[in-house]
């Protein structure tokens, strides 16, 4: 008897076990697994949860357990909701170094909830979850109300450069949690570490480095060593490109520093070396005017007039920078010979701004539309 009861448990055993074996489809999942990664300046935030649907369920009183009695909640469905960082971030304000973290909720009938971050991402649930030691932070959120959603989700809202708002939505609840980057921090890092790989043969590379922190008045004085990487290369003056942009870079830099000397001498340098056709010509003769170096404008299009043989949009510039300098009788008179060679489209705004310089009421701003 002993004999057979052990005979058919065997045959149970291997029928499981080759059944097990062979459930090989893919079946849709009552809560389906969602990864979804949004990217905050240059951090990566990745969240990964399941999601389960309300299915007409009271699910805030009878499928959600609260105030962690007898668990926590996973804030999600099956395996415990996992969210990543690439870098450094805070949750309300709560510091969280870079790293890949199980989220958890504790939520409470008349306070504050719990938003919990464990160091083991990788819990089925929250059954297991040990709240005094595996809880590497604990961080207050309010809930708050939502538009019905049927299917829990986590939603990414009220975007800036550096924070946005990650949201759990489910029936008529959110409950939003604030993620910042210290942005300036992340970028120049992140820079320094690109820098050392194969961007460090690109003075393109460089360049951008040093304009994005002039755009963000930062870190100014290695933006400044960044622009003379691009413009004189590396060792041996490997890879070296001076050329209009990364010069124009270096003098808006020094301008940045009060370092207006060092930035009139790059300025000069420029005209005289960097400068190849009338167009570059062009451009950084704007540059100037934008700089409001109007007499260093003034000279540097006459410079480039004779060395291009009078292109007709360089002439306009002398007529620009004299209109600005308040020199407006040799502005309309320079005008009146830009009328004369420039391409005919151009004609009728050209006279529009002749006019509008004998009336005092041209804006630079306005020059060809």
């Amino acid at each position: 008897m002993q004999r057979i009861y052990i005979t058919c448990f065997v045959i149970i055993l291997s029928w499981i076990n080759v059944s097990a074996q062979f459930h090989t489809l893919q079946i849709p999942h009552a809560s389906p697994s969602i990864v979804e990664t949004q990217t905050l300046g240059i951090t990566k935030i990745t969240i990964e949860y399941s999601s389960p649907s309300v299915r007409g369920r009271d699910v805030w009183n009878r499928v959600v357990p609260f105030n962690g009695q007898p668990i926590a909640w996973r804030a999600g469905a099956n395996m415990n909701t996992r969210i990543k960082f690439s870098t450094d971030v805070t949750i309300n304000g709560e510091s969280i170094p870079a790293g890949s973290y199980g989220l958890h909720m504790i939520p409470k009938r008349d306070d504050a909830w719990e938003l919990l971050l464990a160091e083991n991402d990788q819990q089925w649930g929250s059954y297991y979850l040990d709240v005094k030691n595996d809880v590497f932070k604990s961080i207050s959120v309010e809930p708050g109300e939502c538009q019905h959603r049927e299917n829990l989700a986590y939603e990414f809202k009220g975007r800036t450069d550096s924070s946005l708002v990650m949201s759990l939505e489910w029936e008529k609840m959110s409950i939003p949690f604030t993620i910042e980057v210290d942005l300036n921090k992340t970028v120049i890092e992140s820079f320094r570490s690109e820098l050392l790989g194969i961007n460090t043969y690109r003075w393109e590379a460089w360049n951008d480095a040093a304009r994005w922190c002039l755009r963000r008045n930062t870190n100014l004085e290695e933006a400044l060593s960044w622009a003379n990487r691009s413009i004189n290369g590396g060792y041996n003056g490997f890879s070296a490109n001076k050329n209009l942009t990364n010069l124009t870079t270096k003098i808006q830099i020094l301008k940045a520093l009060g370092r207006t000397d060092e930035a009139m001498d790059t300025k000069k340098e420029t005209a005289k070396t960097a400068i190849t056709n009338p167009s570059e010509a062009n451009n950084f003769g704007r540059t100037l005017i934008l700089d409001k170096d109007y007499e260093f404008a003034k000279d540097f299009f006459i410079e480039t007039c004779k060395k291009f043989d009078n292109p007709w949009f360089l002439k306009l510039g002398v007529a620009v920078t004299n209109y600005l300098l308040e020199n407006t009788r040799e502005a309309v008179s320079v005008m009146k010979e830009v009328q004369e060679i420039a391409p005919a489209n151009f004609k009728s705004r050209l006279e529009e701004i002749t006019k509008e310089m004998e009336a005092g009421t041209f804006e630079i701003g306005r020059v060809v539309r």
